[in-house]
């Protein structure tokens, strides 16, 4: 399953849901993408259809390993990754590296669990208010789901996930 950030940072004001189909879609991609973000909905932990937690890897665009699994991402390490191991754009971009994403700060909205977190994912992802809040993490603590708390007015990285596997 691949991990593609979305092509410019967003505030806490998103249709993240609606950003990764649509850029998936631009950049050729088939399957469905989902925001890797807690919602009002769902849990970040169960984004990805259940027979595919276990045994699929998670890649980026590349198809170089982030993860073992889905799973491995939410037992309690904060989603522990390489650092070195790029994290790209739907155009190809590393989010680590390039410019345009001048904050290298992820938005997820859950607990290290992958449990959303209410009062933390910007009033549900619809307000860029300064004094809403969301998590979100730091990419160079190499971790998804670091337990961090920020204004939602930032413009940080949004992830998308693809959410179910397509041979």
């Amino acid at each position: 399953l691949h991990l593609v950030a979305l092509n410019f940072p967003l505030s806490g004001d998103m249709r993240a849901d609606f950003q990764c189909f649509q850029q998936a879609r631009l950049a050729g991609l088939t399957a469905t993408y989902r925001a890797f973000l807690s919602s009002h909905l769902q849990d970040l932990a169960t984004v990805v259809r259940k027979t595919d937690r276990h045994h699929l890897p998670i890649v980026n665009l590349q198809g170089e390993t982030l993860f073992s699994n889905w799973e491995s991402i939410f037992d309690g390490n904060g989603g522990q990754f390489n650092i070195h191991v790029p994290i790209y754009s739907f155009d190809g971009r590393n989010v680590m590296t390039d410019s345009s994403w001048p904050q290298k700060i992820i938005w997820h909205g859950s607990t290290a669990n992958g449990i959303r977190l209410v009062s933390n994912y910007c009033e549900a992802w619809h307000t860029a208010d300064m004094g809403a809040m969301g998590q979100a993490s730091p990419l160079n603590t190499g971790k998804l789901l670091d337990q961090r708390v920020y204004s939602c007015n930032n413009l940080f990285i949004v992830l998308c996930i693809e959410n179910s596997f397509v041979s």
